[in-house]
């Protein structure tokens, strides 16, 4: 279940800070963070993408009530959610990219997934 660690944070805290990521992720797609807080994002971020896949008034109300900038959920409407919509699941990928200088912390790249070779092989090996 998304939003279950506590990533050191009241959970107000907790929660701004993930729908700022999902939204700056959604922006520009692709985002640099630790690797707990990039599952969190990638679970909250495939919540989305899926619910913006319905395209109706009421996904575009959820959508809203989540994300933050009202141009980031048009784009996410209009170009990140038709591109996925052939696609279950797996919209991004989290690349590991080593510990941090000061503390040590676990690194990652995560970012929206946008080569569709992997989804046309697995459609020709079913064939």
């Amino acid at each position: 279940m998304p939003g279950t660690r506590k990533l050191g944070r009241a959970s107000d805290h907790r929660m701004a800070m993930l729908r700022a990521m999902v939204t700056y992720l959604l922006e520009n797609g692709k985002i640099e963070t630790t690797v707990t807080r990039a599952k969190e994002v990638r679970s909250l971020t495939e919540k989305m993408i899926t619910v913006a896949k319905d395209n109706s008034l009421n996904a575009k109300r959820q959508a809203l009530a989540f994300v933050t900038k009202e141009d980031v959920v048009k784009k996410l409407f209009d170009e990140i959610a038709p591109k996925y919509k052939d696609v279950n699941g797996g919209y991004c990928r989290i690349t590991k990219t080593g510990p941090r200088r000061g503390d040590a912390a676990e690194m990652c790249i995560i970012e929206l997934v946008d080569d569709k070779a992997p989804v046309e092989e697995k459609k020709a090996k079913k064939k």
